[in-house]
């Protein structure tokens, strides 16, 4: 038996651009692991299966998805029982699914004594969803293309993160045909903005990070669901320095100062999902 655990990310800016001829958008992201898991436990079977606390069609679970793609690709003779506890909420934004697929290619990885390489791993979870490749070169990188360009980078900074989901969902496809992607590509694309921006991570410097912040699918979302935008405001109003859209969302992270002044802040979120979290460093 073996137990993985599965972090969720956010995005620290998302910009999307034309569409490809994949059907796909390209995109320019700094996308960092935090400290909220699913959890992933592996045993032996002759056949593929899934158990889940989450109530999602086995056909439509990326864990399913990935294990049966797995087992395709390398002519795998068993099988796997895999048993799913989510934490990361479902269309949440914070790369769950993704996430759970990754850890399952990695776990079967060992289950099964395959031997693959993270990049060979990358490769195959590509497939499954355009979030997966990052979560084999984090805890952070620059994430470009169709999210199959993972550039690993070095964040020492830990920061303290509330994450506030209201109960709404929001269809990534949806929200991606209604990015605006005009004069975007020339900021993004330019390698001294993704430094400057590492930079002020690294330096904590949330006062330019704020004027740099930028997340496409933001406008759009906020657009047709106001209580994103009500609750960017709100986490402001709570003391935090610092508040995006995580991915194409719902959910929104407020940036604190302290674990405490987070804490009080979620006091005032009650009627929706929350959850303090750190981001993750280069040794986790």
């Amino acid at each position: 038996m073996l137990t993985l655990k599965a972090p969720a990310k956010i995005n620290w800016f998302l910009d999307v651009f034309g569409k490809r001829d994949d059907g796909y958008h390209d995109i320019v992201s700094i996308m960092q692991r935090v400290t909220l898991y699913d959890s992933l436990t592996f045993e032996h079977s002759d056949q593929i299966e899934v158990l889940s606390d989450a109530n999602i069609p086995l056909r439509e679970n990326l864990v399913y998805r990935a294990a049966a793609l797995m087992k395709g690709r390398t002519r795998h003779a068993s099988g796997a029982r895999i048993t799913l506890k989510k934490e990361t909420p479902m269309a949440a934004g914070l790369g769950g699914g993704s996430s759970d697929a990754a850890c399952t290619l990695d776990g079967l990885n060992m289950l099964w004594n395959l031997n693959l390489s993270r990049q060979e791993l990358a490769v195959i979870g590509q497939d499954l969803g355009s979030d997966v490749p990052f979560f084999f070169h984090g805890p952070a990188a620059v994430v470009e293309g169709r999210g199959e360009v993972v550039s690993p980078m070095r964040l020492d900074s830990v920061c303290t993160l509330l994450l506030v989901k209201p109960p709404i969902a929001v269809s990534t496809a949806w929200a991606y045909t209604q990015a605006d992607t005009m004069g975007r590509k020339v900021l993004t694309k330019n390698d001294n903005f993704i430094k400057l921006f590492r930079q002020a991570l690294e330096d904590r410097d949330f006062s330019l990070l704020s004027t740099m912040q930028k997340n496409s699918l933001e406008t759009p979302v906020i657009g047709r669901y106001p209580v994103v935008g009500e609750i960017k405001r709100a986490l402001t109003q709570k003391g935090a320095v610092f508040s995006s859209m995580s991915g194409s969302g719902p959910t929104v992270f407020g940036v604190f100062l302290s674990e405490e002044e987070a804490g009080k802040a979620a006091g005032h979120m009650s009627s929706h999902w929350c959850k303090v979290v750190k981001t993750m460093g280069r040794d986790e």
